[in-house]
């Protein structure tokens, strides 16, 4: 499961990194990204990637009630082709979310410490993300999206028995490409990250609560006890 992330890189570097030309909001450090918010996503149209914003907690076009979303805020990938909430998305609304870092809770004794993990290098990735819009009894359009989670790496297993796909850099416009469809190539990039790139270090427990959302929340503490 991946419930919180983080995105705590400059804008300028959000451009560069990701090869987008604008950004179409107020661009904002998230400290504690949370299920129910609307999160940066990048979709890719003839080529040109495009910023937006989705709600996480994937709400299908074919839903009665928009709670729905709060139970698919991840989508397993070994399941992906056979879910009918997915199984479409992956053929054309395949989507990347910038990231810079994701939460999970390690049990130690009775008692769940929140890590942070990340890249050992500081620098930002891209989760791979499917999207979808459904229309509100009242007309109203809403734009919502899923994280894919694999097995852990060697980093993650201590901690949780799933993990966010990290795409490789090089592998971001395969994902991205709605042009094509190679069902058992796009299914080979969901995989565990390489642990050896990637480092964990504990948080406080205040990640816990979504309203807490400040520096505070990344900073590693030297006495998890």
């Amino acid at each position: 499961m991946c419930g919180r992330f983080t995105i705590v890189f400059e804008p300028e570097l959000l451009i560069r990194r990701f090869g987008v030309n604008e950004i179409p909001f107020e661009w904002r450090a998230l400290y504690n990204a949370a299920p129910g918010q609307k999160i940066p996503a990048i979709i890719e149209d003839k080529g040109e990637r495009r910023l937006g914003q989705l709600k996480w907690g994937l709400v299908p076009f074919w839903a009665k009630d928009e709670k729905i979303g709060y139970k698919m805020i991840n989508a397993k990938s070994e399941t992906i082709q056979e879910k009918t909430a997915f199984k479409n998305l992956f053929v054309r609304k395949r989507c990347i979310i910038p990231a810079d870092g994701f939460y999970e809770w390690k049990k130690v004794g009775k008692a769940k410490q929140p890590m942070r993990i990340m890249m050992k290098s500081g620098e930002p990735f891209a989760f791979a993300g499917l999207f979808d819009s459904w229309t509100s009894p009242e007309g109203e359009k809403v734009h919502t999206c899923t994280i894919i989670t694999t097995q852990p790496n060697g980093v993650v297993s201590d901690i949780h028995d799933r993990m966010p796909v990290i795409l490789r850099e090089q592998d971001e416009h395969l994902w991205l490409d709605r042009d094509q469809f190679n069902a058992d190539m796009l299914q080979s990039l969901l995989v565990p990250y390489d642990e050896s790139k990637m480092r964990a270090y504990p948080v406080s427990a205040m990640v816990g609560s979504p309203k807490n959302d400040n520096v505070e929340c990344i900073k590693e503490i030297s006495d998890p006890a």
